[in-house]
C-alpha cells in the first residue's frame, strides 16, 4: 500500500493543497483570498501554511501593494508533485477498499 504523506494528510492542509493545485503551475493567490475560499481563520491558515512551507510544498511571496503588505501563496514544483503523489496514493487506498 502507498503511504499517504502525513504533511498533506491533515484535513486543513489537504484543503489548502487542493485549492492551490487548481492554480496554474506558477500561479499564486493572496492570503486573504485563500482564507475566504477555505473559510479558515487567519491564525489557523497561517499555522497550516507554515507546515507546508517548512516541507517546501508552498511558495510564499511577501510584497507590498502601496503601503499595504500582501502575501501570495502558490504550490512549489515539489508541492505539486507531492500533491499528485498523495492523490495517487489515496486512489490506490480507495481502490483497495472496493
Amino acid at each position: 500500500m502507498d503511504e499517504l504523506d502525513p504533511v498533506i494528510h491533515a484535513q486543513a492542509r489537504l484543503r489548502i493543497m487542493a485549492a492551490l493545485s487548481t492554480l496554474e503551475a506558477d500561479g499564486s493567490i493572496s492570503f486573504p483570498r485563500l482564507q475566504e475560499l477555505l473559510d479558515m481563520t487567519a491564525g489557523n491558515l497561517s499555522t497550516h501554511l507554515r507546515k507546508l512551507e517548512d516541507a517546501t510544498y508552498v511558495d510564499v511571496t511577501k510584497t507590498h501593494k502601496g503601503r499595504t503588505p500582501v502575501t501570495y501563496l502558490g504550490l512549489s514544483k515539489k508541492g505539486r508533485r507531492a500533491f499528485e503523489d498523495y492523490m495517487d496514493a489515496l486512489r490506490s487506498v480507495l481502490g483497495d477498499a472496493k
